[in-house]
């Protein structure tokens, strides 16, 4: 089943419970770039909502750092992207997580190899990080892991989902052995059926994390298409490039409103699932992500400040 909509036409204001409820509690990521643009995230953003701040190869750390300031001053716990394969060495690595606790005060990391190709420095995966253990020694307490419900070329060069795997059923065993709040976050997606798929599978396999589902924020379809092929997404593109066949329809807005009510059915007829959250990418801008999931939300949306 295609679970995109492009009409353009949004639920009703008032959404069925369990659409409601899967849209509660979401995160976003922004980059230092667009975040400068926001005057004040307190606008737009729920009380407590998590930011990832995603780290492009090449943004200095000061922006990353000056970012999450910002944004925890304004009352957001931030959860900074440590890229493994940018990270020139274990020092480095040491003086991030410093830079961060001391002067921004954060506590949480999304843990990824990165995109790219070969690694600068000594790490090439989330493992080697977490080896180091400079994460508990700096007082990190939430760590989150990259998720591919459609596989990675990046880990499984092949196709097969053999190395992703191994890699999660290692991350699951120190989830069992720490006291830190794990969980997987995976990068956005176009279909739900991949994504329950997986989660099926992995917690079959004895995975317990939680997995929160990355979708993308209301966009242009030119928008999605151009970042899905940047981004490698997996089979769920074919719905994009489906769409993008008839002309007619080519300019027309997407919303993830079929794709979040798949997911909260799914939700709803197995509660034990392991899918907990979204996390939006707001790919067709900060303020018309955020818009959008605080009108669908089951609460009344932040008032805007003066």
């Amino acid at each position: 089943m295609a679970l995109l909509n492009f009409t353009g036409k949004s639920r009703e204001d008032n959404p069925e419970p369990e659409f409601a409820d899967m849209i509660e509690d979401w995160t976003i990521e922004v980059i230092p770039r667009t975040a400068a643009k926001i005057d004040d995230f307190r606008a737009l953003l729920p009380t407590g909502t998590r930011v990832y701040i995603a780290h492009i190869d090449g943004t200095p750390i000061e922006d990353m750092v000056a970012t999450a300031r910002r944004l925890n001053a304004q009352g957001f716990p931030v959860m900074p992207h440590i890229p493994a394969r940018s990270v020139p060495d274990r020092r480095t690595l040491a003086d991030w997580l410093e830079r961060y606790r001391s002067e921004a005060d954060v506590r949480q990391a999304l843990l990824l190899g990165g995109g790219r190709v070969r690694p600068i420095g000594d790490f090439h995966s989330s493992m080697q990080l977490i080896e180091t253990g400079l994460f508990d020694h700096h007082g990190f307490t939430d760590l989150h892991f990259a998720g591919h419900p459609e596989g990675s070329r990046d880990v499984d060069p092949d196709g097969s989902t053999a190395l992703a795997d191994r890699a999660l059923l290692w991350k699951q065993d120190f989830a069992s052995r720490t006291n830190a709040k794990l969980a997987l976050t995976t990068q956005f997606t176009f279909d739900a059926q991949p994504v329950i798929d997986w989660a099926e599978r992995i917690q079959e396999a004895g995975v317990t994390m939680p997995i929160h589902v990355g979708i993308a924020g209301p966009a242009k379809l030119q928008t999605l298409l151009k970042y899905a092929i940047s981004c490698g997404i997996g089979p769920s593109m074919k719905v994009l490039q489906k769409r993008a066949m008839d002309i007619t329809k080519l300019l027309l807005p997407y919303e993830p409103t079929e794709l979040i009510a798949a997911l909260a059915d799914h939700k709803t007829r197995r509660p034990g699932s392991l899918i907990s959250q979204l996390h939006i990418f707001p790919l067709g801008g900060i303020q018309v992500a955020t818009d959008w999931m605080n009108k669908h939300r089951s609460v009344e949306t932040p008032i805007a400040l003066p």
